[in-house]
Parts: C-alpha cells; structure tokens; sequence
C-alpha cells in the first residue's frame, strides 16, 4: 500500500501464459477477455500466423522475435486511457535499454509509441480496446519487438537488437518487459500519474524541434514537432505560431 492509500501494482499482479504459436496474441487476450479472464493476463508467442499493426498493417512474426499481449480489464476510467500508450513506450524502453549493449545507437520513441535504434524502428506497439458484454471494458497492449528478424518494411527503415549488438532471447528481453511494465503501470496509476508518465517520456522523445509530416486519415500534415502536451497529444507548430494538437496520426521525420 502507497503511502496515499492507494494500492500498489506489483509483478506478483501479472500472469504470464507462453504459447508455441497463435494467430495473433491480441487476439488472443480479446478472446480471453470475452470468457471472463480477469485480466492483468500476459500472453506471449514464439510466432504468430496473423499478426497485424497499427491500421490493419500485417506484422511479420516468424520466431526469434518477442510478441507480447497484456490483457488489462478496466484499467482506467475512459478519459484518462489515452495517456496510457505512453506509459507503455516507456516500459518498452525501459526493457530494450536494458538488453542494448553500450555502443548502441540512441534508442528512442517516435510519437506516440514506436521505438526506434538510430531511427530505425525496432518495436511497434498496438493498443486494442473493446467493451463485453458484462459491462467490463479489455484493453489489450500488443508489442512486437525486432530481435533476430525485421519485415522489409518500405514505410520506415527498420532495425533489430542484434544488429545492435543485443544477444538477448525472446525470453530474457520478456522478463524486464514483465518487470518494467509493472513498475510503469504503478506510476502511471490508472492515469492519475500522467505528469511523471508525460515527463519520462519527453526524456526518451524523438525529434522534437525537428520538421515532421503526420498523415492523418483523410490528409498530410507538415510542421515542427513541438513536442507533446501534458494528456500526451502530439503538439505541430504549422507556422505563423499556430499549434496544432493531433490524438492519432503517423509521424514521418524530415
């Protein structure tokens, strides 16, 4: 129990459940969800024959790499869960960090979660949400991180922990994914902690200062990144002094 009364999350909150193949781990945790799990569920694969990223994008998943689902029920009130994918990028931060070897290149994120080895993308994190029928609402955090093997992705250059010099397992890397994302659930604290999740990541930011294009659904847009606000959106200077905020959108540099 914290010192304000409020409950403490520990590792000992989280199961794990490793499995040899699935069709996607997100998916997984959402059927999972749907017959009653409680929640606070791991679920990991050595590969997975439907994966998928951000916008329906298919995410390459032969072995050799870390997939990873957590299934949260109810982790916070709604209007406090968009803070929440920046919570998770810096946990995955924080368990690649640990696993770089010293003379890696930098290792940072990308607005809002990808992190990126000298800007190369290495980790792409999805976040689902769905609400039962039960009234309870599943939040699910997909995280795919490049260790032996990369997609040949033509939207962004892409790297993996060994070319970085990282002899990590699948195995190893998931133990400090497992410990850092407890540790940064405590302080995120169903998002009442936003203040330290914002700040942590500001640290470990990409790009700010620099020029950026965010294609949103229907457009493109180009600006300074400005950096993001205290509720985590994403902050474009278009000019004249006019800041733009965007919730959703993917950021190309230069």
């Amino acid at each position: 129990m914290a010192s304000d009364g409020r409950r403490r999350i520990s590792l000992g909150d989280f199961r794990h459940d490793a499995l040899s193949e699935t069709s996607s781990t997100n998916s997984e945790c959402l059927a999972r969800a749907r017959a009653g799990d409680g929640g606070n569920l791991w679920v990991t694969a050595e590969r997975q024959t439907g994966g998928r990223g951000r916008r329906g994008r298919l995410w390459v998943s032969e072995r050799g790499n870390l997939y990873a689902s957590l299934l949260l029920i109810d982790p916070a009130p709604m209007e406090r869960l968009g803070s929440l994918p920046l919570a998770v990028a810096v946990a995955v931060h924080q368990a690649i960090r640990r696993v770089l070897p010293p003379g890696a290149e930098p290792l940072e994120v990308k607005w809002p979660n990808d992190i990126l080895i000298g800007r190369k993308k290495t980790c792409g994190i999805l976040v689902e949400g769905e609400g039962l029928p039960d009234g309870r609402y599943a939040l699910i955090v997909g995280i795919g991180i490049n260790i032996s093997e990369m997609p040949d992705n033509p939207l962004y250059p892409v790297t993996c922990l060994r070319q970085q010099g990282a002899a990590a397992s699948p195995e190893e890397l998931f133990a400090h994914l497992f410990a850092a994302m407890a540790d940064v659930l405590d302080i995120w604290d169903q998002g009442r902690g936003v203040g330290e999740i914002t700040a942590r990541w500001r640290e470990i930011a990409c790009g700010v200062g620099e020029k950026i294009t965010v294609n949103l659904p229907d457009r493109s847009i180009s600006g300074q990144f400005a950096g993001i606000d205290d509720n985590g959106l994403l902050m474009l200077d278009t000019g004249a002094g006019r800041i733009m905020s965007i919730a959703a959108g993917d950021v190309f540099f230069g």
